[in-house]
C-alpha cells in the first residue's frame, strides 16, 4: 500500500500533526512517514507526550514503528490489523491525558475498545479533561459516536498522577453534523475543582465565573464545586454554554500566586468571547472535530479559524484528497464544510 508522506513542520507544526496522521494511518491501514517533526520548535522532535499517543496506537493496530523515541524528528508508522483492545497508557509525568486521547479516540471509534490513561488531567497547553468530556464528547455523540469517560483522579503539573478510564463503541451510524449558529442559550454549567487545596479555592473560582456570566446573560448558571486529593496541588475551572445547537466552552487553570477569582473570570471571559460571534462551535472544538467530521460529513461555523484547524484539515487531505472547504481567515470566524466524505 502506498505510503503517505507528511511534513511535520507544516502550518502550526506541532504535535497535532502527529496525532491526526497516526490515527488516520490506523483507520485507513495506510503506512505514514512524518519528517521534520516539530522542526520549528525550540525543542524539536518527539516529546514524551507525543510518544505515548503513538505507542497507544501502535498497540491498538499491532503496528511496526521506526523512530518512536524522544527527540526523533522522523517517524515511520506501518499499521497492522486494528481490533478492539483495552489500552493502558502509563504517562509517568504530568503529560496530557487529553492529548493522548486526541490520538486514540478517532482510531478507537472504528474498532471499539477501552482505555486507561494516567498522567495530567488539567495541565497547560492542552484541553482540560472536563472540556473533553462535556464539550467535545457532547458534539461527537451528535455524530453518532458513543463514549464513556470517567475521571478517577485529577493530575496536575508537575507530578501528574491523574487517572482517566473509558470505553468506545464502534461507530456504526455516522451522522452528519450541521452546527452553524446558536439562537438560544438554555443554561450555563461547569466544574470548578481544587485538588490538595482548601475548599474555598473551588468555591471562589466558581462564584467569580458565575457572577461574570450573569452580568451579560439571564440564562441559569450552575457550576459544580469539586474537592479531591491526588499526588500534588492544583485547581481549575471549565465552563460551558448549553445552546440550542452544541456546547461552547471556556477554561482556566489555577497557579501559585494567581487569585482564584482571576481564574474564574478568565474561564468565563473565554466563553463569553466565543459567544459574541454566535458561531455554534468554539475555536478549541473546531480543530478537535476535524478528523471525525471528515467521515461523518456536515458543516460547522467556528468562532475562530485557528492554525490548528487549518493544519488538521491539511493532514486529513494528505490521506483522502479534497475533503473540506474552509471559508474565512485565520483569526476570525468561519465555516468548515465537508465537500466529499472520507471513507475508512
Amino acid at each position: 500500500m502506498e505510503r503517505v508522506e507528511i511534513d511535520g513542520s507544516y502550518g502550526e507544526g506541532g504535535g497535532q500533526i502527529l496525532r491526526t496522521a497516526v490515527a488516520l494511518s490506523v483507520i485507513t491501514g495506510k503506512p505514514v512517514r512524518i519528517r521534520r517533526i516539530r522542526a520549528n520548535r525550540s525543542n524539536p522532535g518527539l516529546r514524551p507526550q507525543h510518544l505515548h499517543g503513538i505507542l497507544a496506537l501502535k498497540e491498538l493496530s499491532d503496528a511496526r514503528v521506526k523512530g518512536a523515541r524522544v527527540g526523533s524528528t522522523e517517524l515511520e508508522f506501518i499499521p497492522g490489523k486494528a481490533r478492539p483492545k483495552h489500552i493502558r497508557v502509563p504517562i509517568k509525568t504530568a503529560g496530557s491525558i487529553t492529548l493522548v486521547l486526541q490520538a486514540l479516540l478517532p482510531a478507537m471509534a472504528f474498532t471499539g475498545g477501552s482505555f486507561e490513561v494516567t498522567g495530567g488531567t488539567d495541565v497547560p497547553w492542552s484541553p482540560p479533561v472536563d472540556y473533553l468530556k462535556h464539550v467535545t464528547l457532547f458534539a461527537l455523540e451528535r455524530m453518532g459516536l458513543r463514549f464513556e469517560l470517567e475521571i478517577k483522579r485529577r493530575g496536575h503539573y508537575p507530578r501528574g498522577g491523574g487517572l482517566v478510564t473509558g470505553r468506545v463503541e464502534p461507530w456504526e451510524e455516522r451522522k452528519p453534523l450541521i452546527a452553524l449558529e446558536w439562537e438560544k442559550i438554555e443554561c450555563f454549567a461547569g466544574i470548578s475543582h481544587a485538588t490538595n487545596l482548601p475548599a474555598h479555592v473551588a468555591e471562589r473560582q466558581a462564584k467569580a465565573a458565575e457572577d461574570r456570566l450573569r452580568e451579560l446573560y439571564s440564562a441559569p448558571v450552575e457550576i459544580k464545586r469539586e474537592i479531591s486529593r491526588s499526588l500534588g496541588p492544583g485547581s481549575g475551572i471549565v465552563v460551558w454554554a448549553e445552546t440550542d445547537s452544541l456546547r461552547l466552552g471556556g477554561d482556566a487553570l489555577g497557579k501559585r500566586g494567581k487569585p482564584a477569582e482571576v481564574v474564574g473570570r478568565e474561564a468565563a471571559d473565554e466563553l463569553l468571547e466565543a459567544l459574541t460571534t454566535r458561531a455554534a462551535v468554539d475555536k478549541f472544538l473546531g480543530d478537535q472535530l476535524i478528523p471525525f467530521l471528515a467521515f461523518a460529513g456536515g458543516k460547522i461555523r467556528v468562532a475562530e479559524i485557528t492554525n490548528h484547524l487549518v493544519t488538521n484539515v491539511w493532514v486529513v487531505e494528505r490521506f483522502f484528497g479534497k475533503v473540506f472547504e474552509v471559508e474565512g481567515e485565520i483569526g476570525g470566524p468561519g465555516v468548515v464544510r465537508v465537500v466529499k466524505r472520507a471513507e475508512a
